[in-house]
């Protein structure tokens, strides 16, 4: 079977094992599920309904049916692969007014403008059990992280997705949710990480700062930076540019065990921040002075909130990822060539994204509706599957 630069339309757990069957592996996992009991993506009696995500009765089904499905992702995901997974929150229904069937999507909006996904169902309003009281926050990234840390993925990061643009809400009593989590797991302790590609400028009014040295791999593998060949790199770079790595010499035992091999005796982490003794200015040109001379980086190992707006989509689909969302993702965790799958593709965005940035994709959807939106946004056709 032909899998790559395809979406293969089907229940997702039936298609990946599919995948396992045929060998296929990946080197990286982007994705976003469905969120528990917030929307139906099929209509009432759709053959595929039985095989949906996200309209189990319980919170305790829905994260047992993750669980599984990202099981089956481990095996086809390489040994040194990762996994990115957004997931936003939800709340627990405030009233019994609120529980019981759930209603289709209105065609028109407010304005009068044809609405996404008409044909669309909401399900029931989720009542609240298993702990959550009435107005509860759900917690559902992190009750996903954790089943999945707890089934034997490497938790190694949670990103903020700052949303600048967010949705308004009709709330009194908190304020208006303008973030999201992406969670980076991995399958194994060492892993492919570009390192290089997650840098970003330096911003605001920071200097350019020294250059750590890179590590001798050439790629960073989990927390390689921390082994001894690393401290043994840093030190070599240390005496040879003779300036310290940020310990302060007011530190007894720092001043003991360093004094002899520092040939900028006193210039301690404190010393080198201001500019001149006693002015108290910090960050000023004397700062590249009292470092010393050699080589200076103007960017920074990227941070973990991450700023992106939601992008407008004309499209029959209401959650689409924003590209520069998933770059970030593909060019950390896929290299050149390699193969990046998303197992709940909708409109295709991750397999666009892929693409523009020289990687191959693997999409799985349920909704086969979506094929034409995916069409307009990849140059490989679609290839369908029967659901089993």
């Amino acid at each position: 079977m032909d899998w790559i630069n395809r979406c293969h339309f089907g229940d997702v757990r039936m298609v990946l094992r599919r995948m396992i069957a045929d060998g296929v592996q990946v080197h990286t996992i982007v994705t976003s599920p469905p969120y528990w009991g917030l929307r139906s993506y099929l209509p009432a009696g759709h053959p595929n309904k039985v095989h949906e995500i996200g309209s189990e009765p319980t919170l305790a089904e829905f994260l047992a049916g993750m669980v599984e499905v990202f099981d089956l992702c481990r095996q086809v995901l390489r040994d040194d692969g990762t996994m990115w997974v957004n997931m936003g929150d939800s709340y627990a229904a405030s009233s019994l007014s609120n529980h019981g069937r759930g209603k289709a999507t209105p065609a028109i909006n407010s304005r009068g403008a044809p609405q996404p996904g008409a044909a669309w169902e909401n399900p029931p309003r989720r009542m609240p059990g298993e702990g959550l009281k009435s107005k509860d926050l759900v917690g559902q990234p992190w009750r996903l992280a954790f089943a999945l840390q707890d089934s034997g993925w490497w938790l190694r990061q949670d990103v903020i997705w700052h949303k600048p643009n967010p949705m308004p809400e009709s709330i009194r009593d908190r304020c208006t949710k303008a973030h999201e989590y992406i969670f980076l797991l991995a399958k194994s302790e060492r892993y492919y990480y570009d390192f290089e590609a997650m840098q970003e400028p330096v911003q605001g009014t920071a200097h350019a700062r020294r250059a750590m040295p890179k590590h001798p791999s050439g790629w960073a593998q989990g927390d390689a930076p921390h082994t001894a060949m690393a401290h043994q790199t840093v030190e070599a770079h240390r005496k040879t540019n003779g300036v310290g790595w940020g310990y302060s010499d007011a530190d007894p035992k720092a001043r003991t065990t360093r004094a002899a091999n520092d040939p900028q005796p006193g210039v301690g982490r404190r010393a080198r921040k201001l500019a001149e003794a006693g002015s108290g200015t910090k960050l000023n040109e004397s700062y590249d002075a009292a470092i010393g001379s050699g080589d200076l980086t103007t960017t920074r190992n990227r941070r973990s909130v991450w700023t992106v707006p939601s992008e407008p989509y004309s499209g029959a689909h209401f959650a689409t990822f924003p590209r520069k969302l998933i770059e970030p993702c593909v060019l950390a965790g896929c290299p050149v060539g390699g193969t990046v799958l998303d197992i709940f593709f909708g409109s295709g965005t991750t397999g666009e994204v892929a693409q523009a940035l020289g990687r191959n994709f693997i999409g799985i959807e349920l909704n086969a509706a979506n094929e034409s939106l995916q069409a307009d946004r990849l140059r490989q056709p679609s290839l369908r599957l029967e659901a089993a």
